[in-house]
């Protein structure tokens, strides 16, 4: 169950701002249709966290415990530092609209979170605590939480939302997992 609410929550927060949050809110402002939208995120979501998490998971079996503690420790503090840089929306990310609102959004956010720094977290979180599918359904949930008002309520909230504090009590998390895991919180789980 940890695993699951650390992986919802820190994704939650790493998302406010991020540039598949501006994503959203172009494709509602785009389209205005916003059920195919959030179908959309939810499949490019699951299809990509899984492939994270599935990553993330193999490397525990090749990386010793006490190099995986570092990596991790390290992973989680170059992610708190991530979480402070603002994103910015890339154009050639929304020009798909040919295909359809489902499919476009389905690509559009596929592609948008591939290295992104909630598919990094995914990747950690689910080398950390050994369970790809609370991993998975946590940072899936997290993406939703984030983005689904996004989509239904676009502009009117997007002004109001203090995204820079946001960011900064990501950061905060991501640092405190990074410590953690560096302080040797994990050993009981194997690393």
């Amino acid at each position: 169950m940890e695993a699951f609410l650390v992986s919802t929550g820190i994704v939650a927060l790493a998302e406010i701002g991020d540039k598949t949050q501006l994503l959203a809110l172009l494709l509602a402002a785009k389209f205005r249709r916003p059920v195919p939208i959030i179908a959309g995120i939810l499949v490019a979501t699951i299809a990509n966290h899984s492939f994270a998490g599935a990553l993330g998971s193999w490397i525990t079996t090749v990386v010793s415990p006490e190099t995986m503690r570092w990596v991790l420790g390290l992973s989680f503090i170059a992610m708190a530092a991530w979480a402070l840089v603002p994103d910015k929306l890339d154009e050639g990310e929304a020009r798909l609209a040919k295909y359809g609102v489902f499919v476009t959004t389905l690509i559009a956010f596929f592609l948008a979170e591939m290295g992104d720094k909630t598919q990094v977290a995914t990747v950690a979180l689910a080398a950390q605590y050994h369970a790809f599918v609370s991993v998975v359904a946590g940072t899936t949930l997290g993406m939703m939480i984030a983005n689904v008002p996004a989509v239904l309520l676009g502009d009117r909230v997007a002004d109001k939302m203090p995204v820079r504090l946001v960011h900064v009590i990501a950061a905060g998390l991501f640092a405190l997992l990074g410590i953690a895991a560096l302080l040797g919180a994990g050993k009981g789980l194997g690393f």
